[in-house]
């Protein structure tokens, strides 16, 4: 059982420190930042489903939005929501039409509307979060978030009491993938290291196969899927899956020997279930899509263009696992030190945690 702890004074720990840290029909909606409504310079962004309060990658990439017009009042910010794939190109080309001068497509499932707006608008930056372009003005923001997986996974090995785990995924694309790769690997690890036998439900890392609940928006899938997991034997459950995930932590909430560990954000300031999160596996989104404004920012001033891409490593704090909060006391200071350790062998290269869908691979 992994049993959860009482409520703790926060008591934080963590493997790295980050920099800063996915209805048919309806029409978009658009939300602006009115404070710098004087702005010379307007950045847009385009979520994918899920909104921009889906506790996950874009409410993150909102974050870093706005940080930027919180830096620069010159910088004004708006996003257009979308409710399913079918609201990604119409979104898009309203932030031509709306005349703005950088664009954020958040979700791998929009890299190529992206490129297709952005070869028909080349005068116009734009970015891609999690995914990878060749498009000269595709500017490409992504995470090699299998090494924060690694660590989350390794925990997830030390503190599992019945000996399975379990993970499932929205939809089987490299941004989630990459995920439960890496997490499959840091159970490896544990294994091989602590003579343990913990088994992972939910993904074969060797046949790239698994289970998805092929979404992002529904957490009553996720619910069935992650209890159907519970009545298995998992006992702590690692859901890459945005706001579908929320179904896995409500079914660790119902039992009161199951635990969670988030994607994305720290989920226990994200969400409303941190009682039920023993840590998560984050990546930058923040920092990276404020870097890429202010950089477009001053390519629009006369400064170098925005171009290439960025990808978040442990190494320079684009990824990493956030405290254990609650869950402090409850993991060992054993497998504390080992966690520091893995990571620094992840950085200089002693460590190296492969998978299909990693940057270097793309």
């Amino acid at each position: 059982m992994a049993v959860k702890p009482f409520k703790l004074a926060l008591a934080g720990f963590s493997a790295v420190g980050l920099a800063a840290l996915a209805a048919c029909g309806q029409a978009p909606s658009e939300n602006g930042s009115g404070d710098n409504a004087d702005a010379s310079f307007k950045a847009c962004m385009v979520t994918d489903s899920g909104g921009v309060d889906d506790k996950s990658f874009n409410e993150s990439s909102w974050a870093g939005m706005e940080a930027a017009a919180a830096e620069n009042s010159d910088i004004e910010v708006e996003v257009k929501e979308s409710s399913s794939e079918t609201d990604y190109d119409p979104n898009l080309q309203a932030t031509v039409d709306d005349g703005c001068n950088f664009v954020v497509g958040v979700g791998g499932l929009m890299t190529e509307n992206v490129n297709t707006i952005a070869t028909a608008n080349p005068e116009i930056p734009f970015a891609t979060v999690d995914g990878f372009s060749e498009v000269a003005n595709v500017y490409s923001i992504q995470f090699d978030t299998a090494q924060s997986a690694y660590l989350a996974g390794y925990v997830a090995a030390a503190q599992s009491q019945t000996g399975k785990v379990a993970t499932w995924g929205g939809i089987q694309i490299p941004p989630v993938t990459i995920f439960m790769d890496g997490f499959a690997e840091g159970i490896a690890k544990h294994n091989e290291d602590k003579g343990t036998n913990v088994e992972l439900l939910g993904w074969d890392e060797a046949a790239q196969t698994g289970t998805f609940i092929n979404g992002f928006e529904d957490a009553a899938a996720g619910k069935s899927t992650s209890d159907t997991f519970i009545s298995q034997g998992a006992d702590i459950l690692f859901p890459v899956a945005g706001p579908a995930g929320i179904g896995a932590l409500t079914a660790a909430s119902e039992n009161p020997d199951v635990s969670a560990i988030w994607v994305d954000t720290d989920g226990f300031e994200s969400t409303e279930y941190g009682a039920e999160i023993i840590t998560s596996a984050e990546k930058g989104l923040e920092t990276a899509v404020k870097d890429a404004v202010l950089a477009a920012y001053d390519a629009a001033n006369g400064g170098e263009a925005i171009s290439g891409s960025y990808v978040g490593t442990l190494e320079n704090g684009g990824v990493g696992i956030a405290p254990f909060h609650d869950f402090d006391s409850a993991v060992s200071a054993d497998t504390k030190a080992e966690i520091e350790a893995l990571t620094q062998q992840i950085i200089d290269g002693t460590i190296v945690v492969e998978s299909p869908a990693s940057p270097a691979a793309s």
